[in-house]
């Protein structure tokens, strides 16, 4: 089976780590390494930890600007040079296609992260829906990785010292281990960190220079979903899909107030609609007493009445209990409201929370 999925510019040296290595959209993963999830998921709480996330997409836009903003929730007209925004691809009746960052680390073309799941889909309805007026390029021959955690900007102090001059979703164009590199301060955590795009000749050694210091350690999937999972980040397929508004996944603050205001995004009457109605569900975070909840285990109030289905679910280490993210109907959004997760069959109390479960600690200057 191996054989048939796709590996990144990385994949043997997971291999040499001692990496577990899983199918993941279509590519041959690490889903743990010999430290195990626990491990990495506090190493990165605690020091630095790196993720290979080369499966996902990166692509150029060049062009008309306007034609891109149409299909996503962000302004463009707002993205200065060297800023980068996440922001939602939706499809005609509000239903989120994918999330994605858009940048602009050179200036003039923006760069674009995508699931790697989604990567093929969304990049071919952008390059349909853009046709004529601007032009999408796949950056098929780069890598990317994720360096998270409270010494992250330690280490990149001393291998790449103006990287640590931005602050939170900011971006450009550095040298790293003798490569050009684009990179941005952010990731997927919770924690503080950067987003590394590098040409794939160069990952390896790139990868070997950063775990070559002390506070580093390889992370795999596990630790990444628990770490997301806690910092109440969505994932996509799980937590939001084309079934699921921004206002259903709580992620309205993802939708500019300006393309609010002029409603000239995808699904836009759907979503105002949802706004002005405050009926439908949403997605809201779950602590729970006793075994974790997965997802599809459904929520039922106090007298057994099912309101609400769990779509991410899992221990959380840094929280020393099980928590979940589920949708839920709009009677029951108050933190503090009392539910039952039915696990295996059996009601295990639980409590609605405020999002995320651990404070962000994102570097804003």
């Amino acid at each position: 089976m191996t054989d048939t999925l796709l590996k990144t510019p990385l994949h043997a040296l997971h291999v040499e780590l001692g990496g577990k290595m899983v199918p993941f959209a279509g590519y041959d993963m690490p889903v743990q390494y010999p430290l195990g999830i626990m491990g990495e998921h506090n190493q990165t709480r605690e020091k630095a930890g790196l993720f290979d996330v080369s499966h996902m997409g990166q692509a150029r836009y060049e062009g008309d600007e306007a034609a891109l903003e149409a299909l996503i929730t962000a302004d463009l007209s707002t993205l200065n040079s060297g800023e980068q925004k996440y922001t939602l691809l939706l499809n005609e009746k509000g239903g989120i296609r994918d999330d994605l960052m858009v940048s602009r680390p050179w200036g003039e073309h923006l760069f674009l992260v995508v699931n790697a799941a989604t990567k093929d889909n969304d990049f071919a309805h952008i390059e349909a829906a853009t046709a004529g007026k601007g032009k999408l390029v796949r950056l098929d021959d780069r890598a990317l990785l994720a360096l998270q955690g409270p010494a992250a900007k330690d280490v990149m102090a001393r291998l790449c010292p103006a990287a640590c001059e931005m602050i939170f979703m900011q971006c450009g164009t550095f040298e790293l281990g003798g490569a050009e590199v684009y990179i941005s301060r952010s990731g997927y955590t919770g924690e503080d960190g950067f987003e590394i795009s590098i040409p794939a000749d160069k990952a390896d050694a790139i990868a070997r220079l950063i775990l070559a210091e002390d506070e580093v350690e390889a992370i795999g999937l596990g630790a990444r979903d628990s770490l997301r999972l806690e910092a109440g980040l969505c994932l996509y397929g799980h937590d939001m899909d084309e079934n699921r508004t921004p206002v259903e996944a709580s992620l309205i603050w993802a939708l500019a107030r300006t393309r609010r205001d002029r409603g000239d995004f995808p699904g836009a009457a759907v979503i105002a609609q949802q706004i002005e109605d405050k009926t439908c569900q949403k997605r809201v975070g779950l602590k729970l007493t006793g075994a974790p909840a997965r997802e599809g285990a459904e929520i039922a109030d106090k007298d057994g009445n099912i309101i609400g289905t769990v779509t991410s679910g899992g221990f959380g280490p840094t929280v020393s209990g099980p928590v979940a993210m589920g949708y839920i109907d709009r009677d029951f959004l108050e933190p503090g409201t009392e539910v039952d997760v039915l696990v295996r069959g059996k009601a295990r109390p639980a409590t609605i929370t405020k999002l995320p479960f651990v404070p962000a600690n994102f570097y804003r200057g």
